[in-house]
C-alpha cells in the first residue's frame, strides 16, 4: 500500500506526527485499515506527503509502541493482528460492557504501552549507525553468533552488573528480538511441557498469553503489598514462578528483600524449580534507592533473568536479553544453540556502541528526569480529584486510581471515554474471576505531553467529580 491519504491541518497546534498517528490509529480502530494490511514505508509516505522521514518515523514508532502496528525487519509496517484491537461487530457481552469503546472520539489516551519518543536521540542513533556501517567489515554481514554478538552481550553484562546487581558472564546471556521469542526458546530449554507455571494475579498479560498458548497450566497467585504470596505459591504444583519483582505490572508493587528470599527458598525446596524474573520497568523508580535484581541474590542458579530495551530505548529496537543459570546454559549449548540470533547484527553493533560509550546511561538519566517531571505533574493534578486512592506511583510510568465511592471501573471508563479521555481497567489483568477488583483504573502518562496530561486530568476532574 503506497497511496495512504492522510489529511493534515496546517493551522493546528497539534504536531504533524501526532496528526498522522491519530489518523492511522483511528483508521485501524474502525476497521478501515484491516489486520495485516501493509502501510507505506516511512520513505514513501514522507515523499508522498512532502514531509521529513523522521516525522513519519515518530508517528509509526508510537503506533508500534502501543501495539497498533508491527514492524517486520526488511518487510515493513503491518497492522497488528491483536484480538479485539478493533471491533466491527463486537460480541454482545463486550458491546454491553464497553458500548462507547469504538464510537467515542479519544482526545487524550492514558495508554500504558507508549513511551516518550519526543526525547529519543534520533541524530545520535543515526550517527552511530552511520559510523558502524562506515567501519563495517564483511564479517558484520555474516550470520554471527547464535547467542548474539559478544560485544553486545559483554556491554549488557557490564550494565546489568553495575545498574541491577546481576551476577553473570557474557556466556550466560542470550540476545533475542523481544521477550516473546526468548520465552519460546526458554520453553524448549526447560524441556518439560507438563509443569505448571505460577503467575502473579493480576498478571502481565503478554507473558501470560505466551505460556498459555504453549500449553502450560497457569496457576494464578494473588498478591499483597510485598508481591506474590509465597504461602499461596506453595499450595500449587508449579515448577516455575514468573514474577516482576522490581515493579510489578500492573499494580506497581516493589518486592522487598524478605519476600525475595522467601521466593528463593521455595525454589530450593524441590529440584527443577525456577523463578523467571522479568525486570520490567526497573529503570524508572522515583522513591527510595534502586532495588537490586532478584538474580543478584541467587547463589543456587534458580533465577532466570529477562529484560528488554523496549521501554528504556524504543520499542522498535526489539532487543531483549535472557540470563540463564549455568546449568541451563550448558543444556542450551548442547542441544539448542542451532537457533540463529533473531536480531540484526547491524542493530546489535549500534546498540553495543550505545551502551559501551555511555550514551545509554546518559539517555536513561534524561528519560528518568523526563518521566519524573510527568510523574510529579500528574500526581499534583489529581490531588483535586476527590474520592480516589492513588497507588503504584513510586515506580514505572503509570499509576492506579481506585474509587472510594463505590463507582465501578466500567462506569469510570465509559464516562471518561464519552468525554474524550481513555483510561484502562485493572480487572482486565486478572486471571480468573475470584477477587477481581472492578473499582480501579490505570493511567499511563509516558506518551503524553505535560499539556496533554493537564488537559486530560482536567476533563477527568470535571467528569468524575460531577458524578
Amino acid at each position: 500500500m503506497n497511496d495512504l491519504m492522510i489529511p493534515l491541518d496546517t493551522e493546528s497546534k497539534e504536531p504533524i506526527y501526532k496528526q498522522i498517528y491519530f489518523y492511522i490509529k483511528e483508521e485501524i480502530r474502525t476497521g478501515h485499515l484491516a489486520c495485516r494490511s501493509k502501510l507505506p514505508s516511512t520513505r514513501t509516505l514522507a515523499r508522498n506527503m512532502q514531509l521529513s522521514r523522521s516525522t513519519i518515523e515518530m508517528a509509526y514508532d508510537q503506533l508500534v509502541a502501543e501495539g497498533y502496528l508491527e514492524a517486520e525487519p526488511y518487510r515493513g509496517y503491518y497492522v497488528a493482528e491483536i484480538e479485539d484491537l478493533y471491533v466491527m461487530s463486537p460480541p454482545k457481552k463486550e458491546a454491553e460492557r464497553y458500548p462507547q469503546t469504538v464510537e467515542a472520539h479519544c482526545l487524550y489516551d492514558f495508554s500504558l504501552r507508549g513511551i516518550d519518543l519526543e526525547n529519543f536521540p534520533y541524530h545520535l542513533w543515526k550517527k552511530i549507525t552511520k559510523n558502524v556501517l562506515s567501519d563495517a567489515k564483511k564479517e558484520l554481514f555474516g550470520s554471527g553468533i547464535q547467542k548474539g554478538d559478544y560485544e553486545l552481550r559483554e556491554a549488557i553484562r557490564d550494565y546489568l552488573h553495575r545498574a541491577r546487581g546481576v551476577n553473570c558472564t557474557a556466556r550466560q546471556l542470550i540476545i533475542g528480538a523481544g521477550n516473546e521469542y526468548l520465552l519460546l526458546l526458554l520453553h524448549q530449554i526447560l524441556e518439560n511441557n507438563k509443569v505448571q507455571v505460577a503467575m502473579e494475579n493480576p498478571v502481565y498479560k503478554q507473558a501470560y498469553y505466551v505460556w498459555k498458548n504453549l500449553g502450560y497450566q497457569i496457576c494464578p497467585v494473588f498478591m499483597d503489598a510485598s508481591g506474590m504470596l509465597v504461602s499461596q505459591l506453595r499450595k500449587t504444583q508449579a515448577k516455575i514462578a514468573y514474577v516482576t519483582p522490581s515493579h510489578q505490572y500492573p499494580l506497581g508493587v516493589v518486592m522487598p528483600i524478605k519476600r525475595r528470599m522467601e521466593l528463593l527458598s521455595w525454589a530450593l525446596e524441590e529440584e527443577g524449580r525456577y523463578i523467571i524474573e522479568d525486570d520490567y520497568d526497573s529503570e524508572f523508580r522515583y522513591k527510595g534507592k534502586p532495588i537490586p535484581s532478584l538474580q543478584g541474590v541467587d547463589h543456587a542458579g534458580r533465577v532466570i533473568y529477562i529484560g528488554t530495551f523496549s521501554r528504556a530505548v524504543a520499542p522498535a529496537i526489539r532487543v531483549s536479553y535472557m540470563v540463564l543459570p549455568l546449568s541451563l546454559m550448558e543444556r542450551y549449548e548442547q542441544k539448542y544453540s542451532f537457533y540463529s540470533c533473531t536480531v540484526s547484527r547491524i542493530e546489535q553493533a549500534v546498540l553495543a556502541c550505545f551502551l559501551r560509550d555511555g550514551y545509554f546511561e546518559r539517555h536513561l538519566n534524561r528519560m528518568r528526569a523526563n518521566y519524573k517531571a510527568k510523574h510529579d505533574l500528574i500526581l499534583n493534578e489529581i490531588q483535586d480529584l476527590s474520592g480516589f486512592e492513588v497507588s503504584g506511583e513510586n515506580a514505572g510510568i503509570h499509576l492506579l486510581l481506585s474509587s472510594r465511592t463505590g463507582r465501578t471501573e466500567q462506569e469510570l471508563i465509559e464516562s471518561a471515554l464519552q468525554n474524550g479521555v481513555r483510561v484502562y481497567g485493572l480487572s482486565e489483568y486478572y486471571i480468573g474471576e475470584s477477587k477481581r477488583r472492578e473499582d480501579t483504573v490505570l493511567l499511563g502518562y509516558a506518551n503524553l505531553s505535560k499539556e496533554e496530561i493537564r488537559e486530560g486530568v482536567k476533563i477527568l476532574q470535571k467528569v468524575w467529580g460531577a458524578e
